[in-house]
Protein backbone atom coordinates (compact mmCIF):
# COMPACT_ATOMS: atom_id res chain seq x y z
CA UNK A 1 0.00 0.00 0.00
CA UNK A 2 2.55 2.61 1.14
CA UNK A 3 5.78 3.67 -0.51
CA UNK A 4 8.11 4.78 2.29
CA UNK A 5 11.35 6.75 2.00
CA UNK A 6 13.82 7.00 4.89
CA UNK A 7 16.89 9.24 5.30
CA UNK A 8 20.41 8.16 4.50
CA UNK A 9 23.38 9.77 6.21
CA UNK A 10 23.49 11.29 9.68
CA UNK A 11 19.92 10.26 10.57
CA UNK A 12 20.16 6.81 9.03
CA UNK A 13 21.26 4.71 12.00
CA UNK A 14 18.88 6.40 14.45
CA UNK A 15 15.96 6.05 12.03
CA UNK A 16 16.59 2.37 11.33
CA UNK A 17 16.87 1.73 15.08
CA UNK A 18 13.57 3.52 15.68
CA UNK A 19 11.78 1.36 13.11
CA UNK A 20 13.43 -1.77 14.54
CA UNK A 21 12.23 -0.88 18.04
CA UNK A 22 8.74 -0.24 16.65
CA UNK A 23 8.67 -3.84 15.31
CA UNK A 24 9.07 -2.52 11.77
CA UNK A 25 12.61 -3.73 11.03
CA UNK A 26 14.07 -2.49 7.75
CA UNK A 27 15.71 -5.27 5.75
CA UNK A 28 18.24 -4.73 2.97
CA UNK A 29 20.99 -6.79 1.36
CA UNK A 30 23.81 -4.52 2.57
CA UNK A 31 24.43 -1.23 4.36
CA UNK A 32 24.88 0.52 1.00
CA UNK A 33 21.69 -0.81 -0.61
CA UNK A 34 19.21 1.99 -1.33
CA UNK A 35 16.29 -0.40 -1.71
CA UNK A 36 14.87 -2.14 1.33
CA UNK A 37 11.74 -3.79 2.67
CA UNK A 38 9.67 -4.01 5.82
CA UNK A 39 7.69 -7.18 6.46
CA UNK A 40 4.41 -5.40 7.12
CA UNK A 41 1.21 -5.50 5.05
CA UNK A 42 0.92 -1.71 5.14
CA UNK A 43 4.30 -1.09 3.48
CA UNK A 44 4.95 -2.15 -0.11
CA UNK A 45 8.25 -0.43 -0.80
CA UNK A 46 11.10 1.19 1.15
CA UNK A 47 13.79 3.43 -0.28
CA UNK A 48 16.71 5.01 1.59
CA UNK A 49 17.79 8.35 0.11
CA UNK A 50 19.46 11.60 1.08
CA UNK A 51 17.18 13.66 3.35
CA UNK A 52 17.72 16.74 1.20
CA UNK A 53 15.70 15.06 -1.56
CA UNK A 54 12.97 13.35 0.45
CA UNK A 55 10.49 16.23 0.95
CA UNK A 56 10.39 17.02 -2.77
CA UNK A 57 9.89 13.38 -3.74
CA UNK A 58 7.04 12.99 -1.25
CA UNK A 59 5.44 16.27 -2.37
CA UNK A 60 5.62 15.08 -5.99
CA UNK A 61 3.85 11.82 -5.11
CA UNK A 62 6.80 9.51 -5.82
CA UNK A 63 6.47 8.29 -2.23
CA UNK A 64 3.51 8.27 0.15
CA UNK A 65 5.41 8.65 3.40
CA UNK A 66 8.77 10.19 4.23
CA UNK A 67 11.03 10.93 7.18
CA UNK A 68 13.39 13.92 7.21
CA UNK A 69 14.19 17.02 9.20
CA UNK A 70 11.98 20.10 9.17
CA UNK A 71 15.05 22.00 7.90
CA UNK A 72 14.96 20.14 4.57
CA UNK A 73 11.20 20.65 4.22
CA UNK A 74 11.79 24.39 4.64
CA UNK A 75 14.87 24.45 2.42
CA UNK A 76 13.01 22.82 -0.48
CA UNK A 77 9.70 24.65 0.20
CA UNK A 78 7.98 21.29 -0.23
CA UNK A 79 4.19 21.14 -0.03
CA UNK A 80 3.80 18.19 2.35
CA UNK A 81 1.36 17.27 5.09
CA UNK A 82 3.16 16.74 8.41
CA UNK A 83 1.90 13.82 10.49
CA UNK A 84 3.93 15.13 13.42
CA UNK A 85 7.37 15.35 14.90
CA UNK A 86 9.52 12.35 15.75
CA UNK A 87 11.66 13.73 18.54
CA UNK A 88 15.01 12.15 17.83
CA UNK A 89 18.09 13.23 15.93
CA UNK A 90 21.39 11.66 14.96
CA UNK A 91 22.81 11.51 18.49
CA UNK A 92 20.21 12.75 20.98
CA UNK A 93 16.54 13.57 21.36
CA UNK A 94 17.35 17.27 20.96
CA UNK A 95 16.30 19.16 17.86
CA UNK A 96 18.78 20.42 15.32
CA UNK A 97 19.07 24.20 15.55
CA UNK A 98 19.81 26.06 12.35
CA UNK A 99 21.93 28.99 13.49
CA UNK A 100 23.86 31.98 12.23
CA UNK A 101 27.43 31.94 13.52
CA UNK A 102 30.48 34.17 13.16
CA UNK A 103 34.12 33.88 14.28
CA UNK A 104 34.63 34.25 18.03
CA UNK A 105 36.78 37.37 17.59
CA UNK A 106 34.33 39.03 15.19
CA UNK A 107 32.82 42.41 16.05
CA UNK A 108 29.40 41.17 14.90
CA UNK A 109 27.06 40.63 17.84
CA UNK A 110 23.73 40.23 16.04
CA UNK A 111 22.23 39.91 12.59
CA UNK A 112 21.77 43.67 12.44
CA UNK A 113 25.53 44.16 12.67
CA UNK A 114 26.20 42.30 9.40
CA UNK A 115 26.87 44.61 6.44
CA UNK A 116 25.31 44.30 3.00
CA UNK A 117 27.42 41.97 0.89
CA UNK A 118 28.35 39.77 3.87
CA UNK A 119 29.67 36.42 2.66
CA UNK A 120 27.71 33.48 4.12
CA UNK A 121 28.27 29.75 3.59
CA UNK A 122 25.48 27.22 4.14
CA UNK A 123 24.23 23.81 3.07
CA UNK A 124 20.76 25.41 3.21
CA UNK A 125 21.12 28.25 0.69
CA UNK A 126 17.40 28.79 -0.03
CA UNK A 127 16.47 28.93 3.64
CA UNK A 128 19.41 31.25 4.23
CA UNK A 129 18.43 33.55 1.36
CA UNK A 130 14.89 33.88 2.69
CA UNK A 131 16.16 34.57 6.20
CA UNK A 132 18.45 37.42 5.12
CA UNK A 133 15.84 38.84 2.73
CA UNK A 134 13.21 38.89 5.50
CA UNK A 135 15.60 40.93 7.65
CA UNK A 136 16.61 43.31 4.87
CA UNK A 137 20.24 42.24 4.64
CA UNK A 138 21.76 41.77 1.18
CA UNK A 139 24.04 38.76 1.60
CA UNK A 140 26.33 36.82 -0.72
CA UNK A 141 25.07 33.27 -0.07
CA UNK A 142 27.45 30.47 -1.03
CA UNK A 143 26.44 26.81 -1.17
CA UNK A 144 28.50 24.59 1.10
CA UNK A 145 29.01 20.91 0.38
CA UNK A 146 30.15 20.17 3.93
CA UNK A 147 32.64 21.32 6.58
CA UNK A 148 30.79 24.63 6.60
CA UNK A 149 32.26 25.68 9.94
CA UNK A 150 35.79 25.49 8.50
CA UNK A 151 35.24 28.31 5.97
CA UNK A 152 35.55 31.32 8.23
CA UNK A 153 37.11 33.84 8.34
CA UNK A 154 39.12 33.70 5.10
CA UNK A 155 36.50 32.27 2.71
CA UNK A 156 33.30 33.65 4.24
CA UNK A 157 32.36 36.03 7.04
CA UNK A 158 29.60 33.92 8.60
CA UNK A 159 27.92 30.52 8.34
CA UNK A 160 24.40 29.19 8.63
CA UNK A 161 24.70 25.66 9.94
CA UNK A 162 22.88 22.98 11.91
CA UNK A 163 23.88 21.99 15.42
CA UNK A 164 22.48 19.85 18.23
CA UNK A 165 24.76 20.98 21.03
CA UNK A 166 26.85 23.82 19.60
CA UNK A 167 30.08 22.02 20.50
CA UNK A 168 31.33 21.56 16.93
CA UNK A 169 30.82 25.25 16.17
CA UNK A 170 32.58 26.26 19.35
CA UNK A 171 35.46 23.91 18.58
CA UNK A 172 35.79 25.59 15.17
CA UNK A 173 36.09 29.00 16.83
CA UNK A 174 32.57 30.15 15.98
CA UNK A 175 29.99 32.02 18.05
CA UNK A 176 26.23 31.76 17.52
CA UNK A 177 24.54 35.14 17.09
CA UNK A 178 21.04 34.06 15.99
CA UNK A 179 18.81 31.01 15.72
CA UNK A 180 16.89 30.68 12.46
CA UNK A 181 14.97 27.43 12.87
CA UNK A 182 14.41 24.63 15.36
CA UNK A 183 14.25 21.42 13.35
CA UNK A 184 12.95 18.12 14.64
CA UNK A 185 12.73 15.02 12.49
CA UNK A 186 9.24 14.77 11.00
CA UNK A 187 7.14 12.12 9.30
CA UNK A 188 5.09 13.51 6.44
CA UNK A 189 3.00 12.68 3.40
CA UNK A 190 1.44 14.41 0.41
CA UNK A 191 -2.13 15.60 0.06
CA UNK A 192 -3.20 12.81 -2.31
CA UNK A 193 -2.00 10.06 0.05
CA UNK A 194 -3.42 11.86 3.08
CA UNK A 195 -6.83 12.12 1.41
CA UNK A 196 -6.87 8.37 0.73
CA UNK A 197 -8.68 6.84 3.79
CA UNK A 198 -6.83 3.52 3.64
CA UNK A 199 -3.42 5.11 3.29
CA UNK A 200 -4.14 7.66 5.99
CA UNK A 201 -5.22 4.89 8.38
CA UNK A 202 -2.04 2.89 7.63
CA UNK A 203 0.18 5.95 8.09
CA UNK A 204 -1.52 6.84 11.38
CA UNK A 205 -0.98 3.30 12.66
CA UNK A 206 2.72 3.42 11.78
CA UNK A 207 3.09 6.82 13.46
CA UNK A 208 1.45 5.38 16.60
CA UNK A 209 4.05 2.61 16.77
CA UNK A 210 6.94 5.05 16.31
CA UNK A 211 5.52 7.44 18.92
CA UNK A 212 5.13 4.54 21.35
CA UNK A 213 8.84 3.77 21.10
CA UNK A 214 9.89 7.39 21.52
CA UNK A 215 7.56 7.88 24.49
CA UNK A 216 9.07 4.81 26.17
CA UNK A 217 12.68 5.89 25.81
CA UNK A 218 14.19 6.95 29.08
CA UNK A 219 11.42 5.31 31.12
CA UNK A 220 11.19 2.06 33.10
CA UNK A 221 8.42 0.05 34.72
CA UNK A 222 8.75 -0.21 38.50
CA UNK A 223 6.91 -2.97 40.38
CA UNK A 224 6.98 -3.44 44.14
CA UNK A 225 5.14 -4.85 47.14
CA UNK A 226 4.25 -2.83 50.21
CA UNK A 227 2.38 -3.47 53.46
CA UNK A 228 -0.90 -1.69 54.09
CA UNK A 229 0.63 0.51 56.78
CA UNK A 230 3.28 1.87 54.36
CA UNK A 231 1.15 2.19 51.22
CA UNK A 232 0.44 5.91 51.45
CA UNK A 233 4.07 6.77 52.14
CA UNK A 234 5.25 4.76 49.13
CA UNK A 235 2.61 6.03 46.71
CA UNK A 236 3.36 9.58 47.81
CA UNK A 237 6.82 9.51 46.18
CA UNK A 238 5.97 7.47 43.09
CA UNK A 239 5.96 9.24 39.72
CA UNK A 240 3.33 8.05 37.26
CA UNK A 241 1.79 8.79 33.89
CA UNK A 242 -1.67 9.13 35.46
CA UNK A 243 -1.66 7.31 38.82
CA UNK A 244 0.16 4.22 40.12
CA UNK A 245 -1.62 0.88 39.73
CA UNK A 246 -2.37 -0.61 43.16
CA UNK A 247 -3.73 -4.13 43.64
CA UNK A 248 -4.45 -5.85 46.94
CA UNK A 249 -2.50 -9.05 47.53
CA UNK A 250 -4.00 -12.28 48.80
CA UNK A 251 -4.83 -12.00 52.48
CA UNK A 252 -5.45 -8.25 52.39
CA UNK A 253 -2.33 -7.23 54.35
CA UNK A 254 -0.20 -5.89 51.47
CA UNK A 255 -0.40 -4.43 48.01
CA UNK A 256 1.31 -4.83 44.65
CA UNK A 257 2.13 -1.45 43.10
CA UNK A 258 3.44 -0.61 39.65
CA UNK A 259 4.22 2.63 37.85
CA UNK A 260 6.30 4.18 35.10
CA UNK A 261 9.31 6.22 36.18
CA UNK A 262 12.07 8.17 34.42
CA UNK A 263 15.20 6.03 34.18
CA UNK A 264 17.40 8.97 35.16
CA UNK A 265 15.72 9.22 38.60
CA UNK A 266 15.63 5.53 39.46
CA UNK A 267 18.91 5.62 41.40
CA UNK A 268 17.32 8.03 43.86
CA UNK A 269 13.81 6.55 43.79
CA UNK A 270 14.63 2.94 44.73
CA UNK A 271 16.49 3.72 47.98
CA UNK A 272 13.70 6.14 48.93
CA UNK A 273 11.08 3.44 48.34
CA UNK A 274 12.98 0.98 50.51
CA UNK A 275 13.20 3.54 53.31
CA UNK A 276 9.44 4.04 53.10
CA UNK A 277 8.69 0.33 53.43
CA UNK A 278 8.62 -1.04 49.87
CA UNK A 279 9.92 -4.56 49.21
CA UNK A 280 10.47 -6.87 46.23
CA UNK A 281 11.23 -3.95 43.89
CA UNK A 282 11.59 -4.88 40.22
CA UNK A 283 12.77 -2.50 37.49
CA UNK A 284 11.86 -3.49 33.93
CA UNK A 285 12.56 -1.94 30.53
CA UNK A 286 9.67 -0.64 28.42
CA UNK A 287 9.61 -1.05 24.65
CA UNK A 288 6.53 1.09 23.89
CA UNK A 289 4.06 3.36 25.63
CA UNK A 290 0.83 3.89 23.70
CA UNK A 291 -1.72 6.15 25.43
Amino acid sequence: MLKLVLPKGSLEAATLQLFEDADLPVRRSSAVDYRASIDDPRIDEVRILRPQEIPSYVADGLFDLGVAGRDWIEETSSDVVSLGELRYSKATSRPVRIVLAVPEDSDYQSLGDLPDGVRVSSELPELTKRYFAEHGVSADIRLSYGATEAKTPDIVDAVVDGTETGRALHAAGLRIIDEILTSYTEIFTNRAAYDDPDKRRAMTQIKTLLDGVLDARGKVLVKLNVGREHLDAVVDVLPSMKAPTVNELWGGKAYAVETVAPKQTINVLIPELIERGATDIVEMPISKIVP
